[in-house]
């Protein structure tokens, strides 16, 4: 352990792959398996089927409404055309999601930093592989002990994009043990919070503990 604390300059390591940085922030690197975990896929199908939903709800309530729709018959005309639709859109966003992925070579890297009041999703550039993002990560603690200001620049310009959830405004958080995942959600914003085994316990446990407004599922 002394050995794993030098070699970050005074971090902390938590748990098996989550570092307790000189800033106070706990950071860890997840390489996500976009073959094995199709969680994205599966977020992008929710949102298409609450926009179908919701489209396909007015224009129900409009035909009722001129009384275009007497029987079984008159509902199923109104509705093939949404079913056929929404097989077309999931059959291009299967084909999309291939797409991507193999973009990817099948994984992508991506970097948590959690503090007491909200947890950050740091997609990080498509070149990086675990074993360098760890090591970027070990740099970047070292850093933190002298030049945080820095140190943060370059986290800035390292990352592709980011998603930041505060857990006081959280209102729903889904545990996915089985996917590695913990969604962190509220009304018109939604994170995911990716974990290896060994660590999971960990982040379930902080971030469900400062949610307090939040429906636990």
């Amino acid at each position: 352990m002394a050995e794993n604390k030098d070699s970050i300059m005074k971090g902390e390591r938590v748990t098996q792959n989550i570092w307790r940085c000189p800033d106070g922030i706990y950071r860890w690197t997840y390489e996500f398996d976009m073959l094995r975990n199709p969680e994205i896929l599966f977020t992008v199908w929710k949102v298409l089927g609450i926009a179908f939903g919701v489209v396909y709800l007015f224009m129900l309530i409009l035909n009722l409404f001129e009384r275009n729709i007497k029987s079984g018959s008159d509902l199923w005309q109104m509705s093939k055309g949404f079913v056929i639709l929404i097989g077309v859109f999931l059959v291009i966003s299967i084909i999309a999601y291939l797409i991507v992925a193999a973009i990817y070579g099948g994984k992508y890297q991506v970097l948590f930093e959690m503090t007491d009041q909200s947890v950050t999703h740091i997609q990080m550039p498509r070149q990086f592989k675990k074993v360098e993002a760890i090591s970027w990560l070990t740099m970047l603690a070292g850093a933190l002990a002298g030049k945080p200001a820095v140190a943060g620049l370059g986290l800035n310009i390292a990352a592709k994009s980011s998603s930041t959830s505060v857990f006081k405004d959280v209102e729903i958080v889904k545990v996915r043990r089985k996917r590695n995942t913990i969604h962190v959600n509220y009304k018109f914003d939604k994170n995911q919070v990716y974990a290896e085994d060994a660590d999971f316990d960990f982040v379930e446990k902080f971030i469900t503990e400062r949610c307090v407004k939040a429906k636990i599922k």
